[in-house]
């Protein structure tokens, strides 16, 4: 993507220090974090959110992603489609069993 106008040069220069300001405050919550001893469940629950948030900034800056509302709206659907069709078609074919 090329940009010819300075100020949008400019806007895509502070969305990346951001984005790098970003991750280094995650890194340093997730080193304290780790430091800290929680409880297994607790502190994978903790590691976890900060992985998606640090990967949906990395995907939405670096990717471009946060410009393609549309394509990302519809694959989430499609993904949420699936992932019940997946979680409910076991429960229905259980429900559905023949009793002897």
């Amino acid at each position: 993507m090329m940009h010819s106008d300075p100020a949008e040069v400019k806007k895509s220069v502070r969305s990346y220090i951001t984005v790098f300001v970003m991750l280094m405050v995650f890194t340093v919550i997730t080193v304290a974090a780790a430091s800290a001893h929680l409880a297994v469940p607790l502190a994978i629950t903790i590691a976890l959110i900060i992985a998606t948030m640090k990967g949906s900034m990395v995907a939405g800056v670096f990717m471009h992603l946060s410009h393609e509302k549309q394509l990302i709206y519809g694959a989430l659907l499609l993904t949420a489609a699936f992932f019940f069709m997946l979680l409910f078609l076991p429960v229905l074919a259980y429900m559905d069993r023949v009793k002897y």
